[in-house]
């Protein structure tokens, strides 16, 4: 297996087999008896994007443990097709992915699961199935709301009510469930490595015009304020959307945080697997698998000690309007706070290391 690019010293890499059906790429730093952490990425990154956090969190006396999640990366065993059987890339399988591959460490309880992006969800997921065997979470970047309620939804209009703004407008979430959302990102008319740099950049600290603060509630009129790599004009595919925000060439050369060296390290993994295992995610989210699965412990709370870390600078804060404050006030009963991080955007542990490790390490000192 070929070692991926730019790994600090220390962390190791390792394939598992018979992890739920999958052969588990794993990154892995620290000493085998220390208390273990479990680090859950999102998308479009990989295990990789915790590489700058694990050296210190294992400085700190803990195992740290890493994997490319089902859909992702050097893990196998999931289907890449569009037509793909859902049902594999579900929240609860997705849980189920985590425990097993506790089990084939032989790691009957972390000190605590972390996941970022939509590594959040699931690491809130674990926190909320599994509280035995995940007695702290960290969400990060994306708030968790709760399970659903089993109240039927209003029906929902702000698709159609977008699409009857000036200029139309269109959903991310809802565009990466589409059929063409891998090929138009794969195929990127500027390049993948261009495509993911300007993405990147786009959702960063360092495009400026990242300025978040709370949406009234999920309306169009409301949704048409986000940035448009999340509500996107219409009639543009995600490559086209970000393709305006290209970072300069001086830009990219200052970019401490993602350097050309480090980004060719996804742009090559994504270029070997595509995007379509990590868009499955969002069709299960966006086509309502989630709900239905989740709606099994509706009522039921985050109990375990909780953080939340986010970048100052990121809009996933506030993208579904309200769940910042239901996160903090109903989900989970034990809140030990928000921490917003200067100078971050979305990739925060990535932008701001240091001081993600610093809120990392507060909150687990804290909780014992």
């Amino acid at each position: 297996m070929d070692p991926l690019g730019g790994l600090p010293d220390g962390i190791t890499a390792r394939l598992l087999a018979g992890v739920n059906g999958l052969e588990m790429h794993v990154l892995e730093v620290g000493r085998a008896g220390d208390p273990v952490l479990l680090l859950l990425h999102g998308f479009p990154e990989l295990a990789y994007s915790w590489r700058k956090v694990m050296p210190a969190l294992a400085g700190a006396g803990f195992r740290v443990v890493a994997p490319d999640q089902r859909g992702y990366g050097r893990t196998t065993g999931w289907d890449a097709g569009y037509d793909a059987e859902l049902a594999a890339f579900s929240m609860p399988n997705l849980v189920r992915d985590q425990l097993a591959l506790l089990h084939a460490l032989r790691i009957p309880r972390v000190h605590a699961v972390i996941g970022h992006d939509f590594g959040s969800p699931v690491a809130a997921c674990c926190a909320l199935i599994r509280p035995d065997v995940f007695p702290r979470v960290v969400m990060m970047s994306s708030p968790f709301a709760g399970a659903p309620s089993w109240d039927p939804a209003p029906r929902d209009t702000v698709h159609d009510d977008l699409a009857a703004l000036h200029p139309p407008r269109k959903h991310y979430q809802w565009y990466y469930a589409t059929r063409p959302a891998n090929h138009d990102m794969l195929r990127a008319p500027q390049g993948l490595h261009d495509f993911l740099r300007a993405y990147y950049h786009h959702k960063s600290a360092d495009w400026p015009d990242n300025t978040p603060y709370e949406l009234k509630g999920w309306t169009a009129g409301e949704l048409a304020k986000l940035p448009t790599y999340y509500v996107m004009h219409r009639d543009e595919t995600m490559a086209e959307t970000v393709a305006p925000h290209m970072p300069s060439l001086a830009q990219v050369a200052s970019c401490r945080w993602l350097p050309d060296a480090e980004l060719a390290t996804y742009a090559s993994e994504y270029a070997r697997t595509g995007f379509q295992g990590g868009l499955h995610w969002y069709r299960c989210q966006t086509g309502g698998g989630n709900a239905q699965e989740l709606r099994l412990f509706s009522g039921r709370r985050i109990e375990v000690p909780s953080l939340f870390v986010a970048g100052a600078q990121d809009w996933g804060i506030h993208q579904v309007p309200g769940a910042l404050r239901r996160m903090q006030g109903e989900a989970c009963t034990d809140m030990r706070g928000v921490r917003l991080i200067e100078g971050a955007g979305h990739w925060v542990q990535q932008e701001r290391p240091q001081a993600v490790t610093r809120a990392l390490l507060d909150f687990l000192h804290e909780t014992g």
